[in-house]
């Protein structure tokens, strides 16, 4: 089996890495960082803090440098999405393409160049330390099923998703993965910008009261688009958020989203809040409390 990860940022360098573990999964990574893309060539990719691994896939920067691969993975930032599988696509041909990234959309912006689409949810998370080094803060499960559009074998989904399991990212194949999705989609739309907009650690945002009630009232906004649509939630996104808040799970873990205003990058917000309030439109559903949301971080981002 030939994998290859579009995208090795944090979650990326974590199926990279642990996918490079097993003798019977070839791993290619693709990525627009050189100093990451060399490190990784040089010294291996390397994670630390819940797990430690040290993996030795193909990095490159070059998309004509990708051999045909059975699967790929993308894990990039969402807005990112349209131009990594549009560079890659021809090394998918005859692949089938998930995607493990945050947001709505991601699984649309790929079927635009590839045939065979699994939609992936996915909860480890971590940082990005130095090139060639990340640092493993969350562990979780991930999820793979059919994009229905343009659906990948199932088969091939569960074949995927066993290889992941081996590696030590544990992965079920399901036949209807949108529910999955959507409870990620609420979580983290609900506690990410919040921790984003005060600075707050994700544990630190649920004890104080006021900002959890906060994170509540977003939540109940994501389950009726959720509901307006069939979609059968897996589990309740506030269980989730009460788990994540306990010190030995992520506690002190800054979201991806916080760590993007720190560095003053773009942010994700166009593809969860702002992604909440477009389906809600298209079904009827008023979502003020994620629009605020969507219009705060979006002014954040302008005074950069």
């Amino acid at each position: 089996m030939r994998v290859c990860v579009v995208g090795c940022g944090a979650v990326g360098s974590l199926f990279a890495a642990t996918l490079a573990q097993l003798d019977d999964v070839e791993v290619w990574a693709y990525d627009l960082y050189r100093e990451h893309v060399d490190a990784i060539n040089r010294d291996g990719l390397r994670l630390s803090g819940a797990a430690e691994a040290l993996g030795r896939p193909t990095a490159t920067s070059d998309p004509g440098e990708l051999p045909p691969c059975d699967f790929g993975i993308v894990a990039t930032k969402a807005m990112h999405t349209s131009a990594a599988i549009e560079a890659t696509a021809a090394a998918f041909a005859n692949g089938c393409v998930a995607t493990v990234q945050n947001g709505l959309g991601n699984e649309e912006a790929i079927a635009k160049h590839t045939e065979r689409v699994i939609r992936g949810t996915t909860f480890p998370a971590g940082k990005l330390l130095e090139p060639g080094h990340v640092q493993w803060d969350v562990k979780g499960d991930t999820t793979f099923g059919p994009f229905e559009p343009k659906p990948a074998p199932r088969d091939e989904i569960a074949r995927l998703a066993e290889a992941c399991t081996r590696a030590g990212m544990p992965t079920h194949a399901v036949e209807d993965a949108r529910g999955p999705q959507w409870r990620k989609v609420i979580f983290n739309a609900a506690t990410n910008p919040v921790g984003a907009l005060t600075r707050l650690t994700h544990g630190r945002v649920c004890e104080e009261p006021e900002l959890r009630r906060l994170v509540s009232s977003l939540v109940d906004e994501g389950k009726a688009v959720a509901a307006a649509q069939g979609i059968v939630l897996d589990a309740d996104p506030e269980d989730l958020i009460d788990h994540a808040a306990k010190p030995e799970v992520a506690y002190g873990h800054k979201a991806s989203m916080l760590q993007d205003v720190e560095a003053r990058r773009q942010t994700e917000i166009d593809y969860l809040n702002g992604g909440i309030v477009r389906f809600g439109e298209e079904h009827g559903i008023p979502t003020p409390l994620n629009r605020a949301i969507w219009s705060l971080v979006k002014g954040l981002e302008q005074s950069w």
